[in-house]
Formats: C-alpha cells, sequence, structure tokens
C-alpha cells in the first residue's frame, strides 16, 4: 500500500517537472534552430537512416585489403584528401565518414585498431543519465545537447550493428521513500528527451520485483527500484567493425603505422606554413616513407595534444585525461540480462555493475591520470570498486578479492580548461579546432557520439580545405557484419558446420555474417560433437580459427589477439595466458614467425597482461613475503594434507609427487595441466611448490584474497578421494586475481 501511494505521489509530483523541463527544452530547440533542424530529422530515424545509408556512391569491395596492400596504398599514393592520425572509434569513423562522401582517405595508428581507450570503455552504448542530471540541477543546454546527441546515436549504433550490440535493462536499487520520485523523475526524462529513439520505457519495481530480478541485491531497508534502458556493446570488435568497413570503402588504413613528424609547406603568396601531411614509421618493419595530404586530421584521444605540439610546440594543452579502472568478476555477481547503476557512491562517483560476455563488469573510477600508452590498475582504485560493490549486494553474497578476474584502466580524453583540477565536474562534449596551419583536431566526447563527432570533423575539414565532397552518409550505413546478420543465425552455423551451439552463438554475435568465414577454417576436432571448432581454452568460445582469422583482420601480435580480436585478456588474464603458447604458435604459422619472434611475443603478452589486465595484482595477494594468518589447527591439518603428497619429506612437491597420488586413486590428469596447476602457485617459479607456499595460499584463500585455486581444489579432493575414490574436478572454477 506505502508503494503505490509512493509511485502516484511520484506521477503527480513528475509530471509537473517532466512538463516544465520538456517546454524549457522546446524553447531553447526553437532558439537554436540548427540544432533543432538536426533532431527535428532524427525523430524520422529509420527513415533518414535508409535515405542517408542509400545515398552512398562510393563501391565497396567483397573483403578488406591485406595488410600489405594497405601499405603499398599509403606509399605510392601520390596525395590523399584526408589523412587521419588515430584508429580508435573516433579516427575510424572518420575515415569511415570521409571515404564514403568519396574522399580519397588515409588512416595511421602506430598501435592496433582500438588499442587504446576505446577497447577499455564500460561497454555500454548511452546518453548519460548523470549528464543529463547535470544539464537539468545547473540549467546546462550544451550539456542537455551532448545527451540528446548520445541518445540519437545511441538509436544508430544498435541499428548499425546488431551483432555486436543490444539494448540492455539496467536496475536503479532504491533505498529511501524520498529518492523514488526524485530518481523516478530523472530516469522519465532521460525517456523524453530520447523520444523516438526511446529503446524501452522505464519502469517502477517494487521491493518482492526487484529481488525477483536482481536476487543478489542487498535487502535490507530497500524500498523498490527504477529500471531503464541503455545500450552495450563489445567495444574493440565494434571498433574494429569500423575499421574494416572503411577499409571496404577504400580507405587506406594500416594499424603499427607510427607517424614521426608532421610535414609541412609554404603556402604561394602568402607565405603560410600549411600541414600536407606525414612521416610514418611501419612499426613492424622499421621502413619510413611519407604521406601526403592536402588535409591532416588528429583524432589520438589522449595524445591530442601531443599530435598538436607537433603542429605548433607553443600551443596549449585542450585535453586533461582522466583514468577509470574497471574490474571482471565472475557471471553469478549479476543476472544474465539486468545492470546495476550506484548512483552515488560513497565519494559521489557513478558505478556501474553490469552483465557482459557471462561474465560481471565493475566500474568505473575517475580520477586525473598522466597520459601513458600503458595505464595499469591500481590495488586502491580496485578496492574502492570492490567496496562500493559490497554496499549494494546481499550479505549472502561474499565479494572477494580473489574473485577479480581481469582489471583494466582506460584514460578517457575530455576536454577541458588545463589548471582544472575537478575531473568529475567535467562534461565530455567534443571540440573540433583548426590550427593556423590547417590541421584539424577532434578532442573530448564519448564512445556513443563517435560517429557524430566524425561527422563534425570531417565537416569541418571541408570547409577549411575546400574539399569536393558531400554531406555525412553515414547514419545507417550497416557495419561490417551486420547486413545479413540475424539472431538465429547461430544455428546455420551449429546445423551447417557442426559447431557447438555456445561457440556458434558468440561467432554470431562477434563476426554476424561473416562468422561463416571463420567456421570454414575451423579445425575438425575429431570428436563425434563439436564436429569443428577447437577451444583455445576449455571455459571460453573462443576457437583457434579466430585466431587464424584475427590475422585476416590485420591482428600482428599475440596481445591483439587475446585483447581485442578475442576478449580473453578482458575476461579472465589467467585463461588468456594458458591459450598463449597455442595462440603464438598459430599465428607464427600465419605470419612466419622463427622462434625467437615467438618467444618475443609471448613475453610481451604475459607483460601486457601482468601489468595492464590486473594479473598483477595475483602476484600481490600471494607473495613470498604474504602473512600467513592460519590458526594452529588449520596450519595442521593442512600440514597433513601435504605431506600426503610430499612422502618423502622434502619440504616441496613436484609434478611428480601430484602425478603419484593421482595414480594411486585412478585419476589421469595431463602433464601440461598439472604443469600449469602447479604454476599458478609456484611463487619463485622453480618448478615445485614448498610447503610456506602451500599454506601462503591457504591463507589467501580464507581471506578471500584468492579464489578458485585448482591445486587447492585437487589437493582437498585426493585427500578425500583416497578413501572414496571419486573423480577430480581440474577444471579452473573462476582463476580469480
Amino acid at each position: 500500500m506505502a508503494f503505490q501511494k509512493a509511485v502516484k505521489g511520484t506521477v503527480l509530483i513528475g509530471g509537473g517537472a517532466i512538463a516544465t523541463v520538456f517546454g524549457l527544452s522546446q524553447f531553447s530547440q526553437y532558439r537554436n534552430k540548427h540544432v533543432f533542424n538536426q533532431w527535428q530529422c532524427m525523430i524520422h530515424g529509420t527513415l533518414v537512416n535508409v535515405q542517408a545509408a542509400e545515398t552512398v556512391t562510393v563501391p565497396r569491395r567483397n573483403d578488406f585489403p591485406t595488410r600489405e596492400e594497405q601499405i603499398s596504398t599509403l606509399k605510392n599514393t601520390c596525395e590523399f584528401d584526408v589523412l587521419i592520425i588515430g584508429g580508435g572509434a573516433t579516427g575510424c569513423g572518420c575515415a569511415l565518414d570521409a571515404v564514403t562522401r568519396g574522399l580519397k582517405t588515409a588512416l595511421l595508428e602506430r598501435d592496433d585498431f582500438s588499442s587504446g581507450t576505446s577497447s577499455r570503455s564500460t561497454k555500454l552504448i548511452h546518453g548519460g543519465v548523470r549528464y543529463l542530471q547535470k544539464a537539468i540541477m545547473k540549467l546546462d543546454f550544451e550539456q542537455y545537447k551532448m545527451v540528446k546527441e548520445a541518445l540519437q546515436e545511441r538509436a544508430n549504433l544498435l541499428e548499425i550493428a546488431p551483432h555486436l550490440s543490444a539494448p540492455l535493462p539496467i536496475m536503479l536499487p532504491v533505498y529511501k521513500w524520498w529518492q523514488l520520485p526524485y530518481y523516478w523523475i530523472g530516469i522519465k526524462l532521460y525517456d523524453l528527451v530520447a523520444g523516438s529513439q526511446c529503446l524501452k520505457r522505464s519502469y517502477v519495481l517494487s521491493k518482492t520485483r526487484a529481488l525477483e530480478l536482481f536476487p543478489m541485491l542487498r535487502k535490507d531497508k530497500l524500498v523498490g527500484a527504477i529500471v531503464y534502458y541503455d545500450g552495450q556493446h563489445n567495444d574493440a570488435r565494434m571498433n574494429l567493425a569500423i575499421a574494416l568497413t572503411a577499409a571496404r570503402y577504400g580507405a587506406a588504413t594500416a594499424n603499427y603505422t607510427e607517424v614521426l613528424r608532421l610535414l609541412k609547406r609554404t603556402e604561394p603568396g602568402s607565405g603560410k606554413q600549411r600541414v600536407c601531411g606525414a612521416r610514418c614509421r611501419d612499426v613492424l618493419t622499421g621502413q619510413e616513407f611519407d604521406v601526403k595530404a592536402k588535409c591532416v586530421i588528429n583524432a589520438t584521444g589522449p595524445f591530442t595534444d601531443s599530435v598538436r605540439k607537433m603542429d605548433d610546440q607553443e600551443v596549449p594543452n585542450i585535453c586533461q585525461p582522466s583514468a577509470g579502472v574497471h574490474i571482471v568478476m565472475p557471471g553469478y555477481y549479476s543476472p544474465d540480462n539486468m545492470g546495476l547503476l550506484d548512483p552515488a557512491t560513497s565519494d559521489g562517483r557513478v558505478i556501474f555493475f553490469l552483465p557482459w560476455e557471462k561474465m560481471t563488469i565493475a566500474g568505473t573510477t575517475d580520477s586525473p591520470t598522466d597520459v601513458t600508452s600503458h595505464p595499469i590498475p591500481t590495488e586502491e582504485d580496485i578496492n574502492f570498486i570492490l567496496n562500493e560493490v559490497r554496499n549494494y549486494l546481499s550479505v549472502d553474497v561474499e565479494v572477494r578479492r580473489g574473485d577479480v578476474l581481469a582489471a583494466w584502466s582506460g584514460i578517457r580524453p575530455l576536454v577541458t580548461d588545463p589548471n582544472s583540477k575537478d575531473t568529475q565536474s567535467i562534461c565530455r562534449n567534443h571540440v573540433v579546432a583548426v590550427s593556423d596551419s590547417g590541421l584539424v583536431t577532434i578532442a573530448g566526447g564519448k564512445w556513443t557520439t563517435y560517429r557524430a563527432m566524425a561527422q563534425d570533423t570531417i565537416d569541418a575539414a571541408i570547409q577549411a580545405h575546400n574539399l569536393p565532397a558531400s554531406s555525412s552518409k553515414t547514419i545507417g550505413l550497416m557495419l561490417q557484419g551486420a547486413e545479413d546478420w540475424s539472431p538465429t543465425l547461430y544455428i546455420r552455423l551449429v546445423q551447417d558446420y557442426g559447431l557447438e551451439s555456445e561457440v556458434a552463438q558468440h561467432l554470431a554475435s562477434t563476426y554476424g555474417d561473416k562468422a561463416f568465414e571463420v567456421a570454414k577454417i575451423a579445425q575438425v576436432t575429431g570428436k563425434r560433437w563439436p564436429i569443428v571448432g577447437k577451444r583455445l581454452v576449455s571455459e571460453f568460445p573462443y576457437i583457434e580459427a579466430e585466431v587464424i582469422y584475427g590475422v585476416k583482420e590485420y591482428a600482428r601480435t599475440a596481445v591483439d589477439i587475446i585483447s581485442r580480436r578475442t576478449r580473453l585478456a578482458f575476461l579472465n588474464v589467467q585463461a588468456a595466458e594458458e591459450a598463449l603458447p597455442r595462440i603464438v604458435d598459430i599465428m607464427g604459422k600465419e605470419l612466419n614467425w622463427n622462434e625467437q619472434k615467438k618467444k618475443e611475443e609471448l613475453e610481451a603478452a604475459r607483460k601486457f597482461l601482468y601489468y595492464e589486465m590486473g594479473y598483477k595484482v595475483k602476484s600481490d595477494q600471494l607473495t613470498d613475503s604474504s602473512e600467513i594468518t592460519l590458526v594452529p589447527s588449520d596450519i595442521e591439518r593442512y600440514k597433513k594434507r601435504f605431506h600426503m603428497f610430499d612422502k618423502d619429506k622434502k619440504g616441496f612437491i613436484t609434478i611428480l609427487d601430484v602425478q603419484r597420488v593421482l595414480e594411486s586413486i585412478s585419476v589421469q590428469i595431463d602433464e601440461k595441466t598439472l604443469h600449469d596447476i602447479l604454476h599458478e602457485v609456484d611463487l619463485n617459479k622453480n618448478g615445485q611448490v614448498e610447503l610456506i607456499e602451500f599454506l601462503q595460499l591457504m591463507s589467501a584463500i580464507q581471506k578471500g584474497h584468492v579464489s578458485g585455486s585448482r591445486l587447492a581444489v585437487l589437493m582437498k579432493t585426493a585427500e578425500e578421494n583416497l578413501r572414496q575414490r571419486a573423480v577430480i574436478p581440474v577444471d579452473r572454477s573462476g582463476g580469480g586475481l
């Protein structure tokens, strides 16, 4: 009864507020006629989308060129119309926008496509609920415009890449009665601003219904909940799809091609220096060459100012980077299809808790940082996120530090006054600037609005350099893999090729209609079922054929495969490390690597996992100096278990000791698996596990710092099975950090 009264009161209070804000927004639109016209066009979303996409007259190849062909085009083209520096979402968006307008387009990326910020997002396609709140509270029309634009772009992105994106319901739990009308009004305004582009209408839930949909939620003092909808996507694969689509339309796109300096020419008559291209270096071969262009665009995200200073050393900074850390936890921490929003954390930030790729993402933090190509998640940020998660989950759910399977930090390229210190109040509006020498810079913005940012950038480039081009064609332009995709496409993969259903679903949602190309090169398993598709690791649906196809998609390092062609490094760093040797072997055959190169790739990928994906925190949780906090009775119990394997009282156990015990209970585990199991606990990497290491492990498990240790499970089960003779499970149960 109280809940119903609250809802009725909310409706009465919210009605007036919505009417007021809607009226103000209409008045503001009237005062901003140009923006208003754009919004009016977007109201007829689908119709406009079809019309824009169908006006593309540039021919599209059936397939994209090889990297070698792209490098050759860059070297041998006399002059491009547009040269874009940066292969993130915005840079690739600029390339697609330019090439579909008929401009001769080139793009250079010094690392891999989406290797920076664009692969390290929260995986949401959204307008920004918190930005709308700021827009209303501060009567900030610029923020309102940003939210409006982002919601329109959200709808477009869900349409042009349905295999990589989908709507996601997000729950906002309410623990105080007065918050119900406050949040309800805000979320309804979010729906209202979206207009005809609203994915699904938000709704209010009772406490009982909220707990049915999100049973992990903290019950104490829960009043009810509000559910709204945003989009979710596979960010790195989306970025790659944009790049590949641009390549198919004729853009010369090359990863691992570094810009060393900008080229300039003296303008006849005025004597002014004008940017006319870039000196480049193929990172893979070391070869240098020039790429000439009428217009150069700087779309380098956090590195915006470094490229601007190539043009003019005295130019002031316009970008203030902010670090955002995310963690990944097992899928059982959240429902399969319901996210959670914490709108007010202990320090005023916002935390999302979202299902993604059958795991759970939690984040993000927001703090000033230095610009680096290799951002590292800190223990402080990881613990902050875990503490916030604990505040919203039931006391029955033990939130363990050891359940962190991966962690990463991404750098947001926020546009601000360089003297500002508070990055939380910074709006992520984008800015397009043209320097005196003609360098066009696109800075700021957010993932969701990449297409609009690209359109504004190319419009500015055309105007500044008098380029012969038509209007933007990218609204409704289907991305790589989207054209013939359908929700049931995976069934054909199962029926036609004999793939596991889980693998087929993964391929369909990753490659879209190009999944058949991956299936065609999948290896025969030699089993009754599945017929084809050898997995890289048992608990994830990634198969070996994806490594071969990844090389075709311009992957040139093992890191490219584990982090951006597949998302294994973002889901479970231990699983990624286990898959690395096989990945390197396959890539070695495809790219003709010698043994030294394979060794270097293996080391580089492990270093990436250790520092950038949170593997270091595993070592920090279990080190030689880890404190043992076990009570005496537990120490004696674990010593007895250890000595079951260490019959000779050596003080350590090896693979041979484990094999001997397993043979005595008629259990066989291959030597490689046993090596991996011991390697997880072998702190000094001497090929054996000492008693002190085993006790440190068991202590860390008790404290929740480590979870899913296969050695601990194996030894405990072996102890029991010496009497019962049952089978010992050795699959990784989580492999937390």
